[in-house]
């Protein structure tokens, strides 16, 4: 614990320093401004520097609520491209001056060159322009990567797999967010790509709206398209509740919100699963599909799903894939107690909206918040995959953590051995 907090004051001690000294650069390209070089200025960036440092170092190691965590983490982490970028400038300049007072003569330092404030106010200005870069490609990147829909392939390897499923591909999707949408037509075209890929199965892992049913009745005729030869298969969200809408005038409001997407889920034609579950047929095989109701670890979250229901009746199945919208519930409730479980399905980190996402290396502020928030995660002989979201939430766009259909291959066989 004391080690711990040793860090902690270290890393907010550094990053308050950290930004004093870019300060003292920021106030050199512009030193002919009266406004920046006020006192009240210095005041305010250090208040706002304490406040974001603190936030972040809080949504570290505290469990704040999500969105306040996703807040800081955002803020924190795009004015960090800026200031790195910033900072050669400023260490530049630095050693310019201190190269040019080793080596100035005695009566030049009774004389200051006129050119040199000039020089250290063009390399600031420069500092600050190439710092703007970065911020500016985050801005166009937040509306350009909002419909841009990306197919990610994954197989499944499963042992207990009957022969008859072994190839048949599921397509996911997940945290639609229709409230969000603003742009039918593109909506449209990521409808399209999930179903070019002609998946024999599509899941559906939650979060249909923001808050509201309403939200989806404009988006209806473009989810009806989501059709699959052995079904669609969907499950709640932690938004599909209505629990963060604070206007209803009264429970029985809220709860018809409820019904009416259930319903909503009905009219498209897909299957509801409320703490239940379903078999899924091929010649004479059959696997358990599962789908449980949402169940967050986070405090902020509902935790309306109950596991005995989902899994009764599916003791004898050989292979059983749980739909889940949190990926907290995998760690927190189905690693300890439901070993039978083979696969789960999430989706609701949305990867932050924000980060780095390769083939083989992946980044988000989310990470420190969601200990699995983006892929497929192993333990022992369960998997995880977690779908980064088809829609967008609190703002609207995306950056590096794009729109994602996900497409899986179920293989009946151990997963390939890595060769060297």
């Amino acid at each position: 614990m004391q080690s711990q907090l040793f860090t902690i004051i270290l890393l907010g001690a550094g990053l308050f320093l950290f930004d004093q000294y870019l300060f003292s650069g920021f106030r050199a390209a512009f030193k002919n401004k009266r406004i920046v070089n006020h006192q009240l200025s210095w005041l305010g960036y250090t208040l706002f520097s304490l406040i974001l440092i603190a936030g972040t170092i809080c949504s570290i190691y505290v469990n704040l609520p999500v969105g306040v965590r996703a807040g800081f983490l955002m803020v924190f982490f795009v004015l960090m491209i800026v200031k790195v970028t910033f900072l050669p400038f400023v260490l530049i300049d630095d050693m310019r001056r201190l190269i040019a007072r080793s080596n100035a003569k005695p009566q030049t330092v009774a004389k200051p060159v006129k050119s040199t404030m000039p020089r250290s106010e063009f390399l600031m200005k420069a500092g600050l322009a190439t710092g703007a870069v970065p911020l500016i490609g985050i801005g166009a990147g937040i509306f350009a990567g909002a419909y841009d829909y990306r197919i990610r392939r994954q197989n499944l390897y499963l042992p207990n797999l009957p022969k008859a499923f072994d190839g048949l591909t599921i397509g996911q999707i997940s945290d639609i967010h229709s409230g969000s949408f603003y742009n039918k037509k593109a909506v449209l075209g990521g409808v399209e790509m999930l179903l070019g890929q002609k998946p024999d199965v599509i899941f559906f892992t939650g979060d249909l709206v923001n808050e509201r049913t309403n939200e989806v009745y404009g988006y209806q005729d473009i989810f009806k398209k989501v059709k699959a030869p052995l079904g669609v298969f969907s499950i709640l969200g932690n938004h599909d509740y209505g629990d963060y809408y604070q206007k209803w005038l009264s429970p029985a409001a809220k709860k018809k919100n409820l019904d009416d997407l259930i319903v909503t889920h009905k009219n498209l034609g897909w299957d509801l699963l409320l703490d239940e579950n379903r078999r899924l047929k091929v010649g004479n095989e059959e696997i358990g599909i599962l789908g449980c109701q949402n169940w967050g670890e986070l405090t902020r979250f509902p935790k309306y799903g109950k596991m005995e229901p989902t899994i009764k009746g599916t003791e004898e199945l050989p292979v059983k894939l749980l739909l889940s919208h949190d990926p907290s519930h995998w760690r927190a409730q189905v690693l300890p107690h439901y070993p039978q479980i083979n696969v789960m399905f999430s989706g609701h980190t949305h990867g932050m909206q924000f980060g780095v996402r390769t083939e083989h290396f992946q980044w988000s502020p989310v990470e420190y918040v969601y200990k699995e928030w983006a892929g497929l995660y192993h333990e022992g002989n369960q998997q995880l995959y977690v779908n980064v979201g088809y829609g967008f939430l609190g703002f609207p766009g995306r950056v590096g953590i794009l729109p994602e259909i996900t497409i899986f291959t179920l293989r009946s066989a151990h997963k390939p051995s890595l060769t060297i």
